[in-house]
């Protein structure tokens, strides 16, 4: 069974990323699950199931950024990956700053 998690920390104030809206879309754009980070920063299942082929990510920063009143350059941060595993486990962090962002996949 596929699962696919993700966990935001905000690098400017070292602190998790709560409250950023999050959604995963297939390769024809259709949405195959939602969620918002919890006080950990984390979705921890956003989707179980299973799935192969081109998936994104699609976190909404400005929404975040907003509650803080910060201005951002990056309104979204969209995250393509593919799943070639049905069966495996993928974790995608994101590292989030007004004007940067990294992300890696993790474990």
């Amino acid at each position: 069974m596929t699962h696919v998690s993700t966990h935001v920390l905000d690098a400017v104030s070292g602190r998790p990323a709560a409250g950023v809206p999050v959604a995963l879309t297939d390769a024809e754009g259709a949405t195959v699950a939602e969620g918002v980070t919890d006080d950990d920063g984390r979705i921890g299942a956003l989707f179980t199931g299973t799935a192969s082929g081109l998936f994104r990510l699609r976190f909404d920063t400005a929404t975040y950024f907003a509650a803080f009143e910060v201005s951002a350059f990056y309104p979204e941060v969209v995250v393509a990956f593919e799943v070639t595993d049905p069966d495996g486990r993928y974790h995608v962090p994101l590292l989030l700053s007004p004007y940067a962002y990294s992300t890696y996949r993790g474990s």
